[in-house]
């Protein structure tokens, strides 16, 4: 999503060739996303992101998608008894930031989330601009918008190395590509394509997260909102008569085509049925992704520095796909030398925070 958001921007105005290391687009943290639009995930460092994605995923122009993005959903931010400080944490960390969190009751909570034991719903915080995000619809539109405006799409095309001379000469499994600038948008690869450019890694650092989607043994319903554990020890939603569960797990792993640990899926059905009146009939299926941080755990975006064509689009954690459309905004606002878009600051997402 990172790389083929920001080549739509740019595409009109300067030669853009993207570089896929596989065989189609969007093999892995894309396409293996939980898909939802939530102000408050990420932290405060991230919303500014967010908010100003809002515009585009909630009313995309007719020219970028026919087709909605986003539908309701809703999250519901939940404690165990005894542990409503993370609740007041979470209000604390986004008073003044202009999202809109309620404060609910027993009896309110109950009624959004009934599979809730009484323990966990004597409070809650209800964030009603949480969306579900239509992941291949939003990738899908930027492809079409990249592809019109004239960039080239080589899948199959793994970066092997790359120097820097008069302009970039890259070499890759297709063949060698040249380029005055380099965007690195590799996702879990990217401290490994910054190596193989000849530029320092900044530490990203991919993590696991797990998926479960399951049967229970009763009904679900498919108004259920993202019912979100504030300590972080679980997730869940509704999905097509299913729940999808993640453990919210965060396991350092190597880049690569991520796989459910059978420990990982324990840990889902366990936290899950620790804080419901209901219990998992059936795993229908499981999957995992890879989420990349740097070490401050917010994004990565702008050049290595002020004379170094070698620009910084990594980092995007689990919070990439809603923060798409501002991220690939500001990115291409600092390649083309254009203002950075109101209420985003670059220095705060910019790679020389590291060096």
């Amino acid at each position: 999503m990172a790389g083929i958001s920001l080549a739509a921007l740019l595409a009109p105005e300067r030669s853009v060739v993207v570089l896929e290391r596989e065989a189609h687009p969007a093999m892995h943290a894309t396409g293996r996303s939980a898909a939802f639009y939530a102000e408050t995930y990420g932290g405060p460092g991230v919303q500014p992101l967010t908010t100003a994605s809002r515009d585009l995923l909630f009313s995309p122009p007719p020219e970028f998608s026919e087709q909605p993005l986003v539908s309701d959903r809703g999250a519901l931010h939940v404690a165990r008894q005894g542990k409503e400080a993370f609740l007041d944490a979470l209000s604390t960390d986004f008073d003044g930031t202009g999202v809109r969190i309620e404060t609910l009751t027993a009896a309110e909570t109950e009624a959004k989330a009934p599979l809730l034991r009484a323990d966990w719903r004597r409070q809650s915080l209800w964030e009603p601009g949480c969306r579900d995000i239509d992941v291949a619809g939003l990738h899908a539109a930027y492809l079409r918008q990249a592809r019109r405006a004239g960039a080239q799409i080589l899948t199959e095309a793994e970066l092997e190395s790359a120097s820097f001379l008069e302009n970039w000469q890259i070499e890759t499994r297709r063949g060698r590509v040249q380029a005055d600038l380099l965007v690195n948008a590799g996702g879990a690869w990217a401290d490994h394509v910054a190596a193989a450019c000849g530029v320092s890694p900044i530490g990203l650092q991919p993590l696991r997260r797990t998926m479960v989607v399951a049967d229970l043994d009763r009904p679900v319903a498919d108004d259920w909102p993202l019912t979100v554990d504030a300590e972080g020890g679980f997730y869940y939603k509704p999905d097509a008569g299913r729940l999808w569960i993640s453990p919210h797990d965060e396991v350092p792993a190597p880049a690569g085509d991520a796989q459910p640990e059978e420990i990982d899926i324990a840990v889902a059905v366990d936290r899950f049925e620790s804080a419901a009146d209901a219990h998992v009939a059936r795993i229908e299926r499981s999957w995992a992704g890879l989420r990349t941080f740097a070490p401050d755990r917010l994004p990565v975006y702008g050049f290595e520095a002020a004379d170094n064509p070698f620009f910084w689009c990594a980092g995007q954690g689990g919070f990439g796909i809603q923060t798409a459309p501002a991220a690939a905004d500001l990115c291409a606002a600092l390649i083309l030398g254009r203002p950075v878009p109101h209420g985003l600051n670059a220095g705060t997402y910019a790679a020389r925070r590291f060096r």
